[in-house]
């Protein structure tokens, strides 16, 4: 497979100019050719017929078949092919290479496709000759067409033994019914035959042989009649018998191989694939930060496609703009160390660099992106220039068709834009969903573990009101560790009493005492001996003299400012009760903060600390300015609450409740 790769990328010649788009029509006569197979072997069966074991494959997995022809043309939009590098000669000339390497692959391996043989065949392809990015996604859904095409040349030639066949059948049930009735007639249907100059094939010879030996003297003549046909060329019966077993042998294996990998390619997370064999992939993991490497999939693909597109507007290849990447970010962690934020890649790719790398790589952008970037910069200005701009173009269309004295005009013109600006910002702000783009934060994958340097505490601010209450904020709390269990990882409620016209109350004591015995319970069934998993920090009711009552001083806000407090170090007097180990908690750096009625989903926990831990997320704070101008010191995702909890606003029903994530 290495060699072949490695011959086939000298003997390719291709072009960049887009082709017209073949593969579609391709794929619709493969469809054509395989349902017109699939009919003649159906009815074979129909008619008791023998069928051979290739054509057994091909009936009994035809809805695998029809479901990869679907799927392939869902996923080969049309004019897909265009955008790829096709070939200037060869056999599959005017078509995408990749194709003809998927072509190739499949006809050597005989219908086989393996993440052996890929992973031997790509690499030794681009030692020759780079693939583009849009090429090794592409390998997948050409792989699937290649099995396809594959799969109608087999089909081809079982219909066309087929049809012998089926030749073999009608001569031989002639044969067999004038024996039984009229013998001496059989000389007569035996001429027949002889005029009609059947062809003297292997499927036409085996089953007519199949047919007639052992059947009597009688039938021993049209045999003889065969035979000596076949000794004209050097051939006998018992030969090509012989050969159409070695040809339905090698149609299975062929036919099985297909099947097998048409599963396989519906079975394979192809991901792990293309960035083992991208050439980018390979260059942006020389990140000076060494962060690139560790982020998830999703970011990797994302700076992987800021190649891809700077590739197609500059003459640079898509390799030597990753390896510009890599070289601006060298020349900024130099002297700086790797924590530096610019001598990360992906500040080159996705953050404020990316102006510099454009340039370097010469980048020709298009006037879409150049207007995207103005808005960017002056987004205020353009946004309430814009209302501005239609309330006054509809308020003057409004005011020509009115007649008006000079006072009544002002008044109807202030009416008029009035109602002209609820339109403008309706259309502006529907505009603006048009034309702006989200942009996902970037992300480290720590799906496998947290590093021990963000360990997270996830806290549920909340108010002890009664024993079942007590009882469902532990349980909750339960599930959302059991969700995403992690050592790095501790979970608290953070609670106080309600408020009350005394200091305390007499079922106080009862509820924290509850409290304390369930998380203490918590610790004991899930705790590893090294830290408590679970914690409790309850405070004490303050005197309000505004309101004149006993209560949780600022509520929310005001705990957990007390426990920012306390894992900053300051202890105080907070806190009348906390439970847990709070050894552990001197190494906190991120808190997570969920209402009563918020679920924290299956590693939902991991990915945002992945979130926020990334270097371009994490805050830089300006002394001088008095705030976070890079990165960000809160981030709140939208996690949706809990059926119970949906009636309790319109704006909880409408956008959900959000856990907010701080360092």
């Amino acid at each position: 497979m290495e060699l072949h790769g490695k011959t086939l990328a000298i003997s390719h010649k291709i072009t960049e100019k887009r082709r017209p788009d073949r593969l579609l029509k391709r794929l619709a006569e493969n469809e054509q050719v395989l349902a017109s197979t699939t009919s003649l072997l159906a009815a074979a069966v129909r008619a008791d017929y023998r069928v051979t074991p290739a054509s057994e494959w091909l009936l009994d997995n035809l809805y695998l078949i029809e479901e990869q022809i679907r799927m392939a043309r869902r996923h080969l939009p049309k004019n897909y092919s265009r955008e790829l590098p096709s070939l200037l000669n060869g056999p599959s000339i005017g078509y995408p290479r990749v194709y003809d390497i998927a072509l190739e692959n499949v006809a050597h391996g005989d219908g086989r496709v393996d993440p052996e043989s890929l992973s031997r065949f790509i690499p030794a392809y681009q030692t020759v000759s780079s693939l583009k990015l849009g090429e090794l996604w592409a390998i997948p859904i050409m792989l699937r067409l290649a099995l396809i095409e594959n799969l109608r040349r087999i089909a081809t030639r079982l219909t066309a033994n087929r049809i012998d066949r089926n030749l073999a059948h009608y001569w031989a049930d002639q044969m067999t019914v004038v024996t039984e009735k009229d013998p001496k007639s059989l000389i007569l249907v035996s001429a027949d035959m002889a005029r009609s100059s059947p062809p003297m094939s292997t499927a036409f010879v085996a089953e007519l042989a199949r047919r007639l030996q052992g059947q009597g003297p009688a039938l021993a003549m049209p045999l003889a009649w065969v035979e000596q046909r076949l000794a004209e060329t050097g051939q006998t019966i018992e030969q090509l018998i012989q050969l159409e077993n070695q040809k339905q042998a090698g149609d299975q294996v062929s036919i099985s191989n297909t099947i097998q990998s048409l599963r396989y390619l519906a079975a394979t997370d192809w991901r792990e694939f293309v960035e083992e064999t991208s050439l980018v992939e390979k260059t942006l993991r020389e990140d000076p930060a060494g962060v690139y490497g560790k982020m998830d999939f999703a970011t990797r693909d994302r700076y992987r496609h800021v190649v891809e597109r700077l590739a197609k507007t500059s003459p640079l290849t898509e390799g030597q703009i990753s390896l510009k990447a890599i070289e601006l970010a060298q020349e900024a962690s130099a002297g700086k160390g790797s924590a530096n934020r610019e001598g990360h890649v992906g500040y080159f790719l996705i953050d404020k660099g990316l102006a510099r790398l454009e340039q370097s790589a010469k980048a020709r952008l298009p006037a879409t992106v150049a207007i995207r970037r103005l808005a960017e910069r002056f987004p205020l200005s353009l946004y309430v220039g814009g209302i501005l701009f239609l309330t006054a173009v509809f308020t003057v269309g409004l005011l020509r068709r009115v007649d008006l004295p000079g006072w009544l005009t002002v008044l109807a013109a202030f009416a008029a834009s009035l109602s002209a600006s609820h339109l403008a910002v309706a259309l502006v702000n529907w505009l603006v969903t048009l034309f702006s783009r989200p942009n996902a934060l970037p992300a480290m994958d720590y799906s496998k573990e947290i590093p021990a340097e963000f360990r997270t505490l996830v806290v549920v601010p909340t108010m002890l009101t009664s024993i079942e209450n007590v009882e469902s904020l532990v349980e909750g709390l339960e599930v959302r560790f059991l969700a995403n269990r992690d050592k790095s990882l501790h979970f608290a409620l953070l609670t106080d009493l309600r408020d009350a016209d005394g200091e305390t109350l007499p079922e106080d004591e009862a509820l924290l005492l509850l409290a304390k015995r369930r998380i203490e319970e918590l610790n004991a069934r899930y705790g590893d001996h090294s830290s408590d998993a679970f914690f409790l920090f309850h405070r004490p009711r303050r005197w309000n003299p505004a309101e004149k009552l006993w209560m949780g001083y600022e509520r929310k806000r005001g705990k957990l400012g007390d426990l920012n407090a306390l894992l900053r170090g300051d202890r105080g007097q907070r806190f009348s009760l906390v439970v847990g180990g709070t050894e552990v908690l001197c190494n906190v750096k991120y808190v997570i903060t969920l209402d009563t009625d918020t679920h924290l989903p299956r590693d939902s926990a991991r990915r945002m600390i992945g979130a926020i831990a990334h270097p371009l997320n994490q805050p830089r704070y300006d002394e001088q300015q008095q705030r976070v101008t890079e990165g960000y010191g809160i981030l709140q995702p939208r996690v949706s609450v809990s059926l119970p909890g949906t009636n309790r606003s319109r704006y909880a029903r409408m956008f959900g409740s959000s856990p907010g994530m701080d360092p």
